[in-house]
C-alpha cells in the first residue's frame, strides 16, 4: 500500500459522511460512508425508495462520492460503480445507532437498502488540517512564501 493510498483510507475512516450520487445525475445527497479498503469498496445504509436506490435498481451505475473535512484534512472526490446489495452479514457488521434512527423495525425493517460503492479512482486533496492551515497562512504572511497546501494525487483502485 502506497503512503498516498494508506494516508487517504487512515483519514477517509475517520470521516462520518459526504455527497454521494450518480454520475449522470448531478445532484448529490448527504450519505454517511462506511470504509472496506480491504476490497476498495465504501457501503452506504438507505431505504429502497431513496432517488439512489431507485437509480441503481435496474442494474449498477457510475457515481461518485465527494468529500471534504478540513479537520481530517482530507478532500476528494471518490468515483466508482454503485449498486445495491443484499449482503445480510455486511449489514450485521455495518448497522449502528444512527442507522436505527431512521428505520422504525432495525436492521429488519423491509425499507433497510444496503448500497456498495466498488472504487475505481480518487482525486485527492490531503492538507495538514485546520491546525496547520493557520500555521501556513500565518508563515507566509511572515516570510511572504506560498503555503504549504499539503498533497494533491489521484489514486487508481
Amino acid at each position: 500500500m502506497t503512503d498516498h493510498n494508506h494516508q487517504f483510507w487512515s483519514r477517509l475512516d475517520d470521516i462520518n459522511s459526504g455527497m454521494l450520487g450518480v454520475t449522470q445525475d448531478a445532484r448529490l445527497v448527504p450519505m454517511s460512508h462506511y470504509t472496506d479498503r480491504k476490497v476498495s469498496v465504501l457501503w452506504f445504509i438507505t431505504a429502497k425508495d431513496t432517488d439512489l436506490a431507485r437509480s441503481v435498481a435496474s442494474g449498477p451505475q457510475e457515481a461518485m462520492h465527494v468529500v471534504s473535512d478540513g479537520g481530517q484534512g482530507l478532500y476528494a472526490r471518490i468515483h466508482g460503480t454503485l449498486s445495491l446489495s443484499d449482503n445480510r452479514a455486511k449489514l450485521d457488521e455495518l448497522w449502528n445507532a444512527v442507522a436505527s434512527s431512521w428505520f422504525e423495525d432495525g436492521k429488519q425493517d423491509p425499507d433497510v437498502q444496503l448500497l456498495r460503492l466498488d472504487l475505481s479512482e480518487a482525486e485527492v486533496w490531503a492538507t495538514g488540517g485546520s491546525m496547520s492551515f493557520l500555521y501556513q497562512i500565518a508563515k507566509s504572511k511572515i516570510t511572504g512564501d506560498k503555503p504549504d497546501m499539503g498533497d494533491h494525487y489521484t489514486l487508481t483502485f
